[in-house]
């Protein structure tokens, strides 16, 4: 039985000042903080002790901060990977979500949607966002270990589980998977039939202890 554990990091300064986040590498608040201690004492009590665990996260600082967390309580080293990164805006990155919201071309409702151009310069396609994702599921999932954890961004969570259920790149042009920012979504695959389970999405109840602080 392998479980992976996918945490959205929590609340970071680009979302209480109003700018883009994407490779903007904002850090956690006071309140991210604590959100994190939380989310690791509830995986703590999930995963049984003196088992293996295995931790990657993306190498963003509100991302490396939160796996921090994580890994005082297992007793293990973060694998930064950047291609666990949220989506690059490029030139919108840090600046006002209005300046985004401005020039921002969404999607088409039907026809090419993962090569689709936002209209901002330097900004990565879906298609390109999806492609290093999975890349890095790909190797995360090559070792057998059976607890695994991925401290990855909001956005990113929809292409970690796409991937998980073998979703083709070129099919997820319409898949969105939301889940709050310090969240941990539980995904399984059984022994036997190797179905891939999405067991919990978005699951925020350790959270109430974080704000209850």
């Amino acid at each position: 039985m392998r479980t992976l554990y996918v945490i959205t990091h929590p609340e970071a300064t680009h979302h209480v000042e109003g700018v883009v986040g994407g490779w903007h590498d904002s850090q956690l608040t006071p309140s991210g903080i604590r959100a994190a201690v939380s989310l690791a004492r509830a995986l703590r009590a999930q995963i049984p002790h003196g088992t293996e665990v295995e931790l990657y996260s993306s190498d963003l600082r509100r991302t490396q901060r939160t796996a921090d967390e994580v890994a005082e309580l297992f007793g293990v080293r973060p694998i930064l990977d950047r291609r666990l990164r949220e989506k690059s805006y490029g030139e919108a990155e840090g600046k006002p979500q209005e300046w985004l919201d401005r020039r921002f071309v969404p999607p088409p409702a039907a026809g090419e949607r993962m090569d689709h151009d936002e209209g901002v310069e330097g900004a990565e396609t879906k298609a390109t966002w999806a492609k290093r994702i999975y890349a890095a599921m790909d190797e995360i999932l090559q070792s057998p270990c059976e607890h695994q954890i991925i401290v990855t961004h909001g956005g990113s969570l929809t292409c970690v589980v796409a991937s998980w259920i073998k979703m083709p790149i070129e099919s997820a042009g319409y898949a969105s998977f939301r889940a709050p920012s310090g969240s941990i979504t539980t995904l399984r695959e059984d022994d036997f039939f190797h179905n891939r389970q999405v067991v919990s999405l978005g699951d925020t109840r350790h959270l109430d202890s974080a704000q209850a602080g």
